[in-house]
């Protein structure tokens, strides 16, 4: 591939989309002068940047193995780099939820429940544990195996996640339906990759 087409990949990538997550939500933040509802407003945009950058990274190896193409193979090559990006959204989705809590005690309990810390944490468990395995030394240390267990459990948990957080608000905002759209292509994209291939019949010798 040429230098061009190797630019946007790795660690690069990883900064690229970082920092434009952290100059949209200050963007964000500053349309309501960093009040409350600008601080919301952002907890809402990394959600939504969280759930792309999520489903590129956990669609990467199905897609690459489905249709096999230079898109897919860029996709697959920093799936990394895409999962590390989603981590990046959702410590700035973090942070928000924070500076929430305390800019607007009274809003942010009504607005969460025990569930929520629950589910949440756990959640955020997983994040910090893939994310801190995301390098070859970590991984080499934890082992193949317990790196699959990991990732692939931590991976699943948050796909569902994602559904119930999306689609608890499908009754109340009908359009919050388009943001299953993708989660479930992801799923049906994996489960369609780990199918069996059928076995070409050889023709029989007349």
């Amino acid at each position: 591939m040429s230098q061009r087409q190797n630019w946007f990949e790795g660690w690069r990538l990883l900064a690229v989309l970082s920092l434009s997550l952290i100059a949209f939500s200050l963007w964000i933040a500053s349309m309501r002068q960093f009040e409350v509802e600008g601080v919301r407003m952002v907890i809402r945009f990394t959600a939504r940047s969280s759930l792309l950058l999520f489903c590129l990274a956990f669609s990467a190896a199905a897609l690459a193995r489905l249709w096999p193409n230079a898109w897919t193979r860029w996709q697959r090559r920093n799936r990394r780099y895409l999962g590390l990006s989603f981590v990046a959204s959702h410590a700035i989705h973090a942070g928000a939820i924070v500076a929430f809590a305390k800019m607007d005690p009274a809003g942010f309990a009504e607005a969460t429940s025990a569930a929520s810390y629950i589910f949440g944490g756990i959640g955020y468990a997983f994040i910090i544990a893939m994310s801190a395995t995301s390098f070859d030394r970590t991984a080499a240390l934890l082992g193949p195996q317990a790196w699959r267990v990991l990732h692939l459990t931590g991976g699943y948990y948050l796909w569902f996640q994602f559904m119930v957080s999306f689609g608890k608000r499908v009754p109340a905002m009908p359009l919050y339906a388009a943001f299953l759209i993708p989660l479930l292509a992801v799923m049906a994209l994996r489960l369609t990759a780990m199918a069996p291939k059928p076995r070409r019949r050889t023709a029989e010798a007349s």
